[in-house]
Order: structure tokens, then sequence, then C-alpha cells
């Protein structure tokens, strides 16, 4: 399998141009031009590297790293027009692998995707593999597709299972209902209130003791759903 790359500037042309010299070497470019679809993107897609503006619209690059770096260890690197040190430093410890300053020769930019490249697939990526989802008694074995709790069997539908997979892949992190439907449905959110919330109550059902005081998945009102992260089993 081709290893996949996030490029993401608001100017069309560099997106492009960036594009041929990548796919040249066999990668697989998806292309974004504003840092909240990079950001949706990230969430559904298994990348090997993020090519990121720092100056973009919705999003800019710097808060899209800080907030990529909730969920993957992939790497990233950071393209900027100003040449200013603070913006290589605030990238570098928002969690940023690397960057560059525009304009940029493309032959360079493919040889640091390379070298980002090789080091995340021989090192980092198997560090975010793991093959169980915990929080507390509450397991989602991801080999074998199936969760429990306290080591009880609990069947979940297709959907309840992606909703559950998504929230314990991010134990702790608070998502809103857009985000939930946007992320399981693969589709635009126009009204998802009561799709995400009748799905909610049904896994709710089924792995909590009383679902009306629930253990591991809460809500955080006004804002969403996340599942608890819990350290220790009771």
């Amino acid at each position: 399998m081709n290893e996949t790359i996030l490029l993401c500037d608001d100017d069309l042309e560099i997106v492009q141009s960036a594009s041929i010299f990548l796919e040249q070497e066999g990668y697989e470019v998806i292309k974004a031009y504003d840092g909240k679809t990079a950001l949706t993107i990230a969430k559904t897609r298994e990348l090997q590297l993020m090519i990121l503006d720092i100056m973009m619209p919705e999003l800019d690059g710097l808060s899209l790293t800080r907030a990529l770096r909730a969920f993957t260890n992939a790497p990233i690197m950071l393209v900027t027009a100003k040449s200013e040190d603070v913006d290589k430093i605030i990238g570098l410890n928002f969690g940023a692998d690397d960057y560059l300053t525009k304009p940029y020769n493309p032959l360079e930019l493919v040889a640091r995707s390379k070298a980002l490249i090789r080091r995340y697939t021989m090192l980092g990526a198997a560090e975010m593999k793991p093959s169980l989802y915990r929080s507390g008694g509450l397991t989602f074995d991801l080999e074998m597709n199936t969760v429990s709790v306290n080591g009880d069997p609990v069947m979940l539908t297709a959907t309840e299972m992606r909703i559950l997979k998504l929230l314990m892949a991010h134990k702790g992190r608070v998502f809103s209902i857009r985000e939930i439907y946007e992320n399981v449905w693969q589709a635009e959110a126009f009204s998802p209130e009561n799709t995400v919330a009748v799905h909610i109550r049904r896994i709710r059902e089924k792995i909590e003791i009383d679902p009306k005081n629930p253990e591991y998945l809460k809500v955080v009102w006004g804002i969403g759903y996340k599942i608890e992260d819990i350290k220790t089993q009771r």
C-alpha cells in the first residue's frame, strides 16, 4: 500500500505543484485547503505524513498541529512564508517534526517527506496501533472487533461499534454531536442530534450498569460526549 500524505495549503497552485512531485514518488496525496477540512480528514484516514501551511483560514497550522497531536503521532511538516524563528519554534513545541520556509525547492520537500515517512514507518507507526482500547472494565478488542465489560461480551450494532471505537480511541476527549456524526456516518451533518442521541442511549444501555448514571460514556452538557479515561479497573 502506498503511503498517504495530507497536503494542506490555502494556495491552490502550491498544492497542485507539490502534489505532482510527491505523486511522482508513488505517494497518495490527499489535498485540503483549510485547517478544519484537514482535521476532519486526519480523523478518518490513516496518514503517514501531514504537510501543513501555517497561515490558513478556518484553523491555522499551529492550532491544527496541536489538535492533531491529541490523537496521532504521524509526522507533521509545517510550511510558512515567514522567516522568523519564532514560528518555527512554536511549531516544534506544538508537536511538528520539521518545517520548510516558502519559497521552497520541491525536491527538498520530497527529500524531507521521504525522511519523515521512513522514520515514522520504522519507529512511530507501531506505537499508535494498540490491539485493545481499555477504560476501567470496558474493553474494545480491535483485532476481534468485540466489546466486553468486566469480561462479559456486549453485543453492539455496527454503527454502535463505530461510535464506541471513535470515543475509546480518544478517551477523555469530548466529541460534539456533529463530529460524531461526520466521523461515523461519513457525511455532512445537517440535523444529527436525534440520530446520535438514540445511538448513544443504546450504547449506554448495553455497557453501563446504571445507564442513567454512566461510568464510561459521559455527556458534557452543551458540548458533546466522551469516554471517561479510567486508568484501573474497579
